[in-house]
C-alpha cells in the first residue's frame, strides 16, 4: 500500500470550490519553447490545480534501450521548462517512455520537475514511490492524483527496488469467434489481476486522506479514432467503484470517448497537448497509414500522428470537499505552429469539435451541454 504525501496549498480562489484542469500530452523536441503556450496560458492561469502527462525524460544520462521508442524521447533538462511555462502543478510520468533510456534518466526527470515545484506520480525510485500520490490542497480542498501506465516493455514497471513506473499491465487473448480459417479473432484484453489489486487499494487509501481522487491512466491503443480496448471500461468502473472521482486517460495521440459510468466521467483520451514528432519519410508515412488506417496531415509534419492528432481537449473539474461538482472540457484545436488553442462558441471549429467527441463516444453514456465556451458532461439520466 501506498503512502499520502501532502504536497501543500497550491494556490486560492474566491470560492469555496475548486477548478482542475486536465491536459493531454506534453513533450515537444524543438525550442523555442514559450511561444507553444502563449494561446492558452491564460486558460490554465484560471485554475487551481493543472495537470499533464510527461511524454519525455529530461536528462543527459542512460543508454537508449533496444525496444525504446527512439532517441527523441529524451530531451535536454532544460526542456522541461515547458511544464512551468504552462503552470502545470502536478504531472504523471507513468508512460511507455518513460524507461527508453534508463533507470538514471528516468530519476534525472523527476529530479528536474521537483526542483520546479512540480509534483510528479507514476514513477519513482521504487514501486513504493511509484504508486504514492500527490495531494494538493486549495482552499481546504484536498485532491488526491495517482497514475499508472498499462503501456510496457519488459523491465520499465517499478519494483520494490528497481526504479519504473506504476503499472497497470494487461494481458492479450486472442479468440476465435468463426469456422472459416482466415476470419480476424477477436481480441480480448484482461488486467493483470495483481496491478488491478494494487491500483484500488491504492484508491482506497488515497480516498482516505483527500476529497476526491483523480486517477491518470496511460492506456488503450494509440492512434485510432474510436476504438478502445475492452479492458478500460472495465478497469474504469472497478475505481470509480473504488473511489476514485475522475479519470484523465492518455496516450492514444487523438481524442476518445468521454463515458459517463454512474455519475462519475472518464476522459478515455485527452490527446496531444504540447507535442511535437519526428517527421516521417515518405516509405514510414505509407507504412504507418496502412497499419492504422490513417491519413496525415500535410499541415503538420510534425505531429504525424494521424490527421485528427491536432484535435484535442482539455478537462475541467469543479470539486468541493463534498466531492465532483462539475464536470466538463473546452475544445482544442492546435494549430499550425503547434500551439494548442481553446476554442470559443463562436467559432466554428468549436462545432466541429464538438460534433467528432460526440461521434467519438457513441456506445459510452454521456449527454454534452454547450455552455459558454465550454461543454459539460453528465450521464443521460442526469
Amino acid at each position: 500500500m501506498a503512502s499520502v504525501t501532502p504536497a501543500g496549498p497550491v494556490s486560492r480562489n474566491n470560492s469555496g470550490d475548486v477548478v482542475v484542469l486536465g491536459c493531454g500530452d506534453v513533450g515537444p523536441l524543438e525550442e523555442p519553447l514559450e511561444p507553444y503556450t502563449e494561446l492558452v496560458r491564460p486558460v490554465l492561469a484560471a485554475a487551481d490545480i493543472r495537470f499533464a502527462q510527461v511524454e519525455r525524460v529530461y536528462s543527459e544520462r542512460g543508454s537508449l534501450q533496444l525496444h525504446s521508442g527512439g532517441a527523441h524521447t529524451r530531451l535536454k533538462p532544460h526542456m522541461a521548462d515547458i511544464f512551468s511555462q504552462a503552470g502545470f502543478n502536478v504531472v504523471s510520468l507513468a508512460s511507455n517512455h518513460a524507461m527508453d533510456w534508463g533507470p538514471h534518466a528516468l530519476l534525472d526527470t523527476i529530479d528536474v520537475l521537483r526542483k520546479r515545484g512540480i509534483e510528479v506520480v507514476g514513477a519513482g525510485r521504487n514501486i513504493a514511490e511509484a504508486r504514492t500520490p500527490a495531494v494538493l490542497e486549495v482552499n481546504g480542498v484536498r485532491v488526491a492524483f495517482l497514475a499508472y501506465c498499462s503501456i510496457l516493455n519488459d523491465g520499465y514497471w517499478a519494483g520494490p527496488t528497481r526504479p519504473g513506473v506504476a503499472p497497470l499491465r494487461v494481458r492479450t487473448h486472442y479468440e476465435t469467434f468463426e469456422y472459416q480459417p482466415g476470419v480476424p479473432p477477436k481480441v480480448a484484453t484482461v488486467p493483470y489481476e495483481e496491478d488491478m489489486s494494487a491500483l484500488l487499494d491504492d484508491i482506497d487509501d488515497a480516498k482516505q486522506g483527500a476529497d476526491v481522487v483523480v486517477l491518470s491512466l496511460h492506456w488503450g491503443v494509440h492512434f485510432i479514432p474510436r476504438l478502445i480496448a475492452d479492458y478500460q471500461p472495465m478497469v474504469a468502473e472497478a475505481a470509480f467503484k473504488a473511489g476514485a472521482d475522475i479519470i484523465f486517460g492518455h496516450h492514444a495521440h487523438v481524442p476518445k470517448a468521454i463515458g459517463v459510468h454512474g455519475s462519475k466521467v472518464c476522459f478515455y483520451s485527452l490527446s496531444n497537448f504540447v507535442m511535437t514528432s519526428v517527421p516521417k519519410s515518405r516509405d514510414k508515412a505509407e507504412l504507418f497509414c496502412k497499419r492504422y488506417g490513417v491519413t496525415l496531415d500535410p499541415d503538420y509534419p510534425k505531429l504525424a500522428y494521424g490527421a485528427d492528432a491536432k484535435r484535442s481537449l482539455i478537462a475541467k473539474v469543479r470539486v468541493s470537499k463534498a466531492g465532483v461538482q462539475e464536470v466538463s472540457f473546452l475544445p482544442v484545436l492546435i494549430d499550425e505552429k503547434l500551439r494548442p488553442e481553446v476554442l470559443g462558441r463562436a467559432d466554428p471549429r468549436f462545432e466541429d469539435n464538438l460534433r467528432y467527441l460526440e461521434w467519438a463516444s457513441e456506445g459510452f453514456d454521456h449527454r454534452f451541454t454547450v455552455r459558454g465556451d465550454e461543454v459539460v458532461v453528465n450521464g443521460s439520466s442526469n
